[in-house]
């Protein structure tokens, strides 16, 4: 049984494809047919871009440069989170021990 490799897709040809639906008023089925690129994975990014624009952040990895950068930010805040909680408990670990 031979499985069928997933294709992955750059952010730059996915804003293309949207642009091409959006701005050039091309259709979803025209675009997949001239790109090889699935009706659902078009429609997933359509909803993904829309949702960016309006100030969400979407479903999957973010398209927008705006939207990579507070994706990347909030890993960074939970990082710094998940250290300082570190940091308390070993604060208070070796305050018990030093008295």
């Amino acid at each position: 049984m031979t499985t069928k490799k997933r294709r992955v897709f750059d952010t730059s040809l996915k804003l293309e494809v949207v642009r091409m639906v959006q701005e050039q008023g091309q259709s979803v089925q025209n675009v997949s047919e001239t790109m090889s690129i699935g009706q659902t994975a078009i429609r997933r990014w359509l909803m993904q871009y829309s949702a960016e624009q309006n100030g969400q952040p979407g479903i999957g990895k973010p398209l927008t440069a705006e939207q990579q950068r507070i994706r990347q930010l909030e890993l960074e805040n939970l990082q710094l989170r998940q250290d300082v909680t570190i940091l308390k408990k070993a604060s208070a670990f070796f305050a018990r021990e030093m008295k």
